[in-house]
């Protein structure tokens, strides 16, 4: 079925944004979450875009593809006859297809290539690279495929969080500093853009110290700028603690005489130690949460995966992301 032909199938309501920004500390699995989130809204007929900008080619070995080209290609099908597209933004490639768009210099270009002007260019200025990164994204969300957009939504698998705010402030600093022309045009346009309803950042996040307090810092950076935040993702999570005491000894020697286990003094002993670890464990866990409830911003919780991240575990996340409140 051609692009203008698809059914014009809203996304899900708790998703309303075309452009979904998807960052996180490193270790989070943020890669993991767009690649579940781009799952998610292509659900139904619907056709995402699954963008990488840092040249990792972490998507390509999440799916086990070979590398992804600077070409958006077909990824993977969503359940209801979806389909994911991906695409490796390259800075240089796109340097070249910017020339060639505003400057019709195409062989031009790339014989700037040749001669090293390019990757010279982006060394000296690279606040350069993010505007050309974030220009693609932002081509990628408003392209039209006849009378509708080419996609239902676009997931951007951005820098982490370190890096997030930098990242996409650039086309305003870069518009503010051209006087005229074309890059001061479209480092316009892609700052309205990731400043509109249209874009939503989301933060991921485990229950640990560091990644908390990186995603507290975050959601107060980008607000600063004036960016849309819109959920802050807890990933590998377990359930909060059960009300009610600690178990005892005594009780975890008859279950495991129960159990027709050994419960020898050092048996019994070394499980309680484990389980008072394990309560001191989510007792914290507990307590970040109540970090990133008073954010006051939509929490959204994906379960541990005790097999890791395959196929079977990216759809178990993104039926988790699409049940989202």
């Amino acid at each position: 079925m051609r692009a203008a032909e698809r059914p014009a199938d809203p996304a899900p309501t708790q998703w309303p944004a075309r452009l979904n920004v998807v960052t996180g500390k490193g270790g989070t699995g943020k890669t993991s979450v767009a690649a579940a989130l781009a799952l998610a809204l292509a659900a139904d007929g619907r056709r995402t875009l699954l963008v990488e900008v840092e040249g990792r080619q972490g998507i390509a070995q999440l799916f086990g593809t070979e590398p992804l080209p600077y070409a958006e290609r077909h990824l993977t099908d969503a359940p209801g006859g979806g389909e994911v597209r991906a695409l490796a933004v390259d800075a240089e490639e796109a340097l070249l297809e910017y020339l060639d768009m505003f400057y019709k210099l195409g062989a031009a270009g790339r014989a700037l290539r040749k001669l090293g002007a390019i990757d010279f260019a982006t060394t000296i200025a690279p606040g350069l690279r993010d505007v050309l990164l974030t220009g693609k994204v932002k081509e990628a969300t408003t392209r039209k495929a006849g009378q509708r957009r080419a996609y239902d939504a676009v997931v951007l698998d951005a820098p982490p969080t370190g890096r997030i705010g930098r990242f996409l402030n650039v086309t305003a600093e870069t518009a503010r500093l051209a006087k005229v022309g074309p890059i001061k045009t479209q480092s316009e346009g892609v700052a309205a853009l990731l400043r509109s309803p249209m874009t939503a950042v989301h933060v991921v996040t485990l229950l640990e110290e560091m990644p908390v307090q990186e995603t507290v810092d975050a959601v107060a950076e980008l607000t600063q700028l004036g960016f849309p935040v819109g959920r802050v993702i807890v990933n590998a999570a377990r359930p909060p603690l059960p009300a009610g005491r600690p178990v005892t000894a005594a009780e975890l020697r008859r279950g495991l005489l129960a159990a027709g286990l050994p419960a020898d003094r050092d048996t019994v002993a070394g499980l309680a130690a484990e389980a008072r670890d394990q309560r001191v464990r989510r007792e914290l866990e507990d307590s970040l949460r109540g970090d990133l409830a008073e954010l006051g911003l939509p929490l959204t919780e994906l379960p541990l995966l005790p097999e890791g991240v395959d196929r079977a575990g990216l759809a178990e996340l993104s039926r988790a992301l699409v049940r989202a409140d």
